[in-house]
């Protein structure tokens, strides 16, 4: 009986398609992955393939070098579940005219998973056209990776170099979980954020590794239960919540839980920016940041409600965003500058917690804190020392 049991296995494996039914392999559509050809509307090919078909599907794109331009992985799929297997490099076109505001975007799929391989961005090329860090009205690059209007998402053991604007965005997603992603930029680069997050809710990222140049992770506004833990950052601006308040009908950002990351070099260790003359309100609210540690930290700990980029900043009126529940737990490390916290609020923040924070100055003299319309609750060990 088991000889005849096996004697059915080899011919049902003998049989199978090779890849087994479901996977669509990008090169059996006409990519080449030589380096050389662009392979956009053979990948487009192929997702159009598997997102047609039903069950669980795996669209393939093996091992190569895969030169191109703006593609749309969109939905909906007859696919229960799709897998967008990476084995190789994606490059991103050099020609600025060819692009909108993104280069890869996954849309409006339910049940995606997308793992392996490297996304570059091929950005060195268009940093110097980056006019926003000294530009309100500047023309926006595109992001490497736009993940929008999708649930159930899965992101894994992906690689993402030198993009051109953010690495990964994250716009009106449901329930997306991001592990062992790998993120790099040269430290000088524009507005290189590694993972951007706006209007989405459930949003998981762990055990990841940052270094960029911008924030590791924004979280934008309209965000609800972001949870992000064991990420390593640095270089780049640290973790931030914002900036808020900019422009007219921004949503609430809610259930934030900030934990166990360590950063290394950066500006700013976890941060709350929100601009002053805000055309409508909003809040910020129920947060927790713990058991972080900043390595070489110019800001460790820092609210600001005057968050302003440019030379030229209106002080006309306060910040619309309200700040209430945050709470700062286990924070240790060094400073790169006196003052390791900054608590600067518009309207009085409310319900500021600090909790153990031990933060050393690494120059010469004391650490201290600042704070402005901030009245916190100390519990623990303080250093620097609370603000009066």
């Amino acid at each position: 009986m088991e000889a005849r049991l096996a004697l059915v296995v080899v011919v049902l494996l003998a049989s199978a398609p090779a890849g087994g039914a479901n996977v669509f392999n990008a090169k059996n559509y006409g990519a080449k992955g030589n380096g050389v050809v662009d392979d956009t509307k053979p990948l487009m090919t192929t997702w159009k393939a598997a997102c047609g078909t039903a069950g669980a599907v795996t669209m393939l794109v093996p091992a190569g070098i895969y030169h191109i331009g703006p593609v749309q992985f969109h939905g909906p799929c007859k696919a229960s579940t799709l897998t967008f297997q990476l084995q190789g490099t994606l490059k991103a076109a050099t020609d600025l005219k060819r692009f909108g505001n993104d280069w890869i975007e996954f849309g409006w799929v339910n049940g995606l998973t997308v793992t392996g391989g490297t996304i570059d961005g091929q950005g060195a090329a268009s940093w110097p056209f980056n006019k926003c860090p000294v530009r309100k009205d500047c023309k926006v690059l595109p992001t490497s990776v736009l993940f929008v209007n999708n649930q159930n998402t899965v992101v894994k053991d992906l690689t993402s170099v030198n993009p051109k604007f953010f690495h990964i965005a994250l716009l009106s997603t449901k329930n997306i979980k991001m592990s062992g992603l790998k993120i790099s930029a040269p430290s000088n680069s524009p507005n290189t954020d590694g993972i951007h997050i706006e209007r989405s809710a459930g949003v998981y990222i762990m055990d990841t590794h940052i270094a960029t140049g911008d924030d590791c992770i924004s979280v934008g506004q309209g965000n609800d239960n972001v949870d992000v833990a064991r990420v390593q950052c640095g270089p780049g601006h640290g973790m931030s919540v914002g900036s808020l308040g900019r422009y007219a009908g921004e949503g609430d950002v809610t259930r934030v839980h900030i934990r166990d990351m360590t950063f290394t070099g950066t500006m700013n260790g976890v941060r709350i920016k929100t601009w002053e003359n805000s055309p409508t309100k909003s809040n910020a609210a129920h947060m927790v940041f713990e058991n972080l540690v900043m390595n070489d930290v110019q800001n460790p700990i820092i609210i600001d409600q005057k968050y302003c980029p440019y030379y030229n900043c209106e002080h006309k009126y306060v910040s619309g965003v309200t700040i209430k529940d945050i709470q700062f737990k286990n924070i240790k490390g060094t400073a790169t500058t006196p003052v390791a916290v900054l608590l600067r609020c518009g309207v009085p923040c409310q319900g500021l917690v600090l909790q153990d924070v031990n933060l050393r100055y690494k120059g010469q003299g004391t650490v201290s804190a600042k704070c402005e319309n901030a009245k916190a609750k100390y519990v623990g060990v303080q250093l620097p020392k609370p603000c009066p």
